[in-house]
Formats: structure tokens, sequence, C-alpha cells
């Protein structure tokens, strides 16, 4: 392989090195042995989880290949799946607020369970399934543990800033270690055993079913909305209602004669009248995972545009460093107290934005060519590229999950979380479905404006932190101001 791979992979394993060894006792967040158990078991399930997951990401197109469906077909099972997560994965994801965070985890396991066990059947019509089941899973997994482990670690008293070290852990396992050995596995079973392609879903299920009986035997239950109530309309005007924290009342509505235009509509309508912090939150959200969505379905088409063949494993393994390197970084970001994620998270937007432009820079100056072994300098530049935007993702992640902690309401966060997916969702349709339409560099060009755009209103987010912050402490100065003598003195005494 050439010099460059070999030079570009060695030095993202020695800057994750670096990064995590060289930590000082700056860096690293004093916890307590009960926090650090708690912490153990959540990464334990939730890497088991992940490994569910991404045993299958490598492999599945390839089976529905094995299985002679054409591109059009398979285009429209990755759809369903998409589709899948935004109509019925809002919805049972958002049951989690009422009927638990834990059983909405367990659902997750035996649903995507039952999407592996699809994977055996050739039928088209059984694979539909399995990508509608696998699209629920989805929803699931990015909301209900989310949800989960934040009420549970407030529940048992611990320090509001311990969730970074496990967000910063769960993206550095979840989406970086876990990833890297799961693709080496999967590999391993398909091209170098040559085995059945369907036995990476196997496995996934097998990691999935252990996760499961941890879960089963090691969770205690946790709620969102504590009221009786466990109509679906009602919860999702509750999560609407909570968000405006008391400007709009809308549990005066007949639900019965509104059920077709009340839910996911009047939730997201809302949000974006009522709390601008959380629309924004969700904006964001939306314009960064759907840009890295892109990124992750034409980084090929830009680094082979002659349909050149490509070391993808080698490249998945390069990105996949990055994302690491990232939520390394960001952990070190999020343990000084005096930095706000709102204000370095403007700059990795920033940044991502600059990165998508390479494609189009690049076609320009010097065309891209990767083959085989050999790439150009246009192809080095793209892909170091790539490299610095999944380092931003790697960032995004525990990021936009502590801000995410800072801003949504307990009492219907999974619902919340999951509203804001729909607007992903039907962005990846689109994308999906016109793929072949457009240029590439017309794809990396939007997706870079609106990775400007949330940069844009990451500032504004920043704006109305700072406003809070000064609001909070003028309270505290009247409240020093007017404190009794008496008691003013008593605290001195008490010093």
């Amino acid at each position: 392989m050439e010099v460059f791979y070999y030079l570009l992979f060695g030095g993202l394993v020695a800057a994750v090195a670096a990064m995590e060894l060289g930590k000082t006792r700056k860096d690293r967040v004093a916890i307590s042995s009960a926090f650090s158990s708690f912490r153990n078991n959540f990464l334990l399930v939730y890497s088991l989880m992940m490994a569910g997951d991404w045993l299958q990401d490598p492999y599945v197109y390839y089976l529905y290949i094995q299985y002679g469906f054409n591109k059009g077909d398979i285009g429209r099972l990755f759809i369903a799946g998409f589709g899948s997560s935004m109509l019925f994965g809002t919805i049972v994801a958002s049951l989690a607020d009422k009927q638990g965070r834990k059983s909405a985890c367990v659902t997750y396991c035996i649903t995507y369970i039952l999407s592996c066990m699809t994977k055996h059947s050739p039928d088209y019509k059984v694979l539909m399934v399995g990508r509608i089941l696998a699209g629920i899973s989805t929803s699931l997994l990015f909301s209900a543990f989310e949800s989960w482990l934040v009420a549970e670690h407030n529940k048992r008293g611990f320090e509001p800033q311990w969730l970074s070290v496990t967000f910063s852990k769960a993206i550095l396992l979840g989406n970086g270690l876990i990833a890297i050995v799961s693709g080496l596995f999967a590999t391993l079973l398909i091209e170098n055993l040559e085995l059945d392609p369907v036995l990476p879903f196997d496995a996934a299920a097998c990691f999935l079913a252990i996760g499961m009986a941890i879960i089963l035997s090691s969770w205690s239950e946790n709620y969102g909305d504590p009221s009786e109530s466990n109509d679906l309309i009602a919860q999702f005007n509750g999560a609407a209602a909570a968000i405006a924290s008391g400007k709009c009342d809308l549990t005066s509505v007949d639900h019965q004669n509104t059920s077709l235009i009340l839910g996911p509509s009047v939730a997201l309508i809302v949000v974006l009248i009522t709390d601008e912090k959380i629309a924004l939150l969700g904006a964001i959200q939306s314009l960064f995972e759907g840009s890295m969505y892109t990124v992750a379905f034409l980084y090929a088409p830009a680094l082979s545009p002659n349909d050149e063949e490509i070391p993808r494993v080698f490249i998945f393994a390069t990105f996949v460093l990055s994302s690491m390197l990232g939520s390394s970084i960001a952990s070190r970001l999020m343990t000084h107290a005096t930095l706000k994620v709102e204000s370095y998270m403007r700059i990795v937007f920033l940044i991502s934005a600059f990165t998508l432009l390479l494609p189009i820079v690049s076609n320009f100056l010097a065309a891209p060519s990767v083959q085989g072994d050999s790439i150009s300098f246009g192809g080095c530049i793209l892909l170091l590229g790539f490299c610095v935007f999944e380092a931003c993702v790697g960032i995004f992640w525990p990021s936009i999950m502590m801000m995410r902690s800072q801003y949504i309401p307990e009492e219907a966060r999974s619902t919340i979380m999951n509203l804001f997916r729909i607007p992903l969702n039907i962005f990846v349709c689109v994308v999906l479905y016109n793929v072949n339409a457009f240029p590439v560099t017309i794809m990396f060009g939007m997706c870079s404006i609106f990775l400007f755009v949330a940069s844009v209103l990451q500032k504004r987010l920043m704006s109305h932190e700072f406003e809070t912050d000064m609001k909070e402490g003028d309270d505290e100065a009247e409240t020093r101001t007017f404190e009794p003598k008496g008691a003013v003195e008593h605290s001195h005494t008490s010093m």
C-alpha cells in the first residue's frame, strides 16, 4: 500500500494515543467510585448495542446484492428504513417517556434482533419488514439510551459535569473502537473465512441479546411524564406544553376530535414558536447530521469520480480513528468549567463547513483520483479533509449530547429528541432518492452551506446562554443586596 496510507493511519493512531495517554490531572474530572461503577455498566451496554449496529453496516448492501437485487430495489429498502425511523420510530421511541426508558431499550434489542433474523430470507417483502424494524430500532438507539442515562444520572445525585465523562467515553468506544473491531470481525467472517454473508447479522443478534440480559438484570426503570394518562396524542401535546414552559396550555384541547392534526406536528410547531433555544438545538442537530449522512453516501464517488477501485476498509478505519480523535478532544474541552460547549461548537461547525468545500476546490485545481494503492495529490487533500470532518463529528456527538441534557426537559426528553429526527430523516430520504440527480460537488456545496448556517444558529444559541448567565448573576446579586443583615453576619461567621 502507498506510503501516504501508512503515514495517515499511523499518524491518527499516534494522535489518538497521545490525546488519551497524555491527559494530566487538569484534563480529568474527579469522580466517585459509585459513579465509576454506574458509568462502566452503561458503557458496557452501550458498546454491545453499538457492536450490534456496526456489525451489520458494512454488509447490508453486499447481502442485498448477493440476493440478486438491483440498485433501485436496494435504494427503496434503505429509504424504507429512514422513512420507518421518521414515522413509526418517532411514535415508538416517544412512548419511552410514558412507558419507561429501560423498557424502550429492551424494545430496541428485540426489534433489532428481529430485523437481523429477516436477513436470512431472500424474499423482498421480508427484507422490507426488516428495514422497517431497523428504522424503529435506530430511533430507539439514538434517544432511549441517552434519555435513560441522563434521568438515572440525575436521580442518583451525580454531578452534572460528570455526564460529559460518560458521553465522551461512549462515543470514543461505541463510535470508535467498537466500530473498528466490529468491521474487522465482519470482514474476517465474510472475506477471509468466506462464510455465509448473513453471519455478521447473527453475531449482531448475539451481542444485542447479551446487552438485553444486562439491561434486564442491572438497570432500574425511569420515566419522563409521571402522569397516569397513556394516550399517545396527549404525550406529544405534553411534550409541547413542557417545551412551552407555561407559555402555551395544550391540556384543554379536545384530543378525540383533533387526533388527525395534533401529535408530532403540534409539538414541533410549539417548539419553534415558544422555546427558541430548543428550536435552535434541533435545527443545529438536523443540519449537522444531515451533512454527516451525506458525506457517508458521497465520499466514495468523490474519491473515485470514475468508479476507480478504492481501499474502502482502510478509508473506513481512518474515518473512525479521526472520530475517536475528535471525541478525545471533546473530552478535554468539556472538562474545563470555564469553557462552554456552545462557544467551541461554533468553531467546529465552521471548520467542518470549510472541509466540505474541498471537493469543490480540488475539482478545479487537481481532480482527485484513487486507484487501488495509488492516490493523486488531489485525492490526498480530499482524504485529509474528510478526516478533519470526521474529527469534527467526533467532537459533535458528546457535545450535542451535553447540550441536550441541559436544554431538553426531562418529562419529554425521548419525545422531543425524536421530533427533531423527523427533518433529518426527510433530508436523508431526499438525498438517497436524488443521489444520482446532482453532481457530487453540488451536494457537498449544499452541505457546506448547511454547516455554515449551523454555526450562525450556534452563535445565536450561545448568545441565549450568555443572557441566561447574566440574568442568573443579576438575580444572585439582588438576593445578596436584600439579604437580612443577620443572615449575612451568620454566613460570615460560619465561614
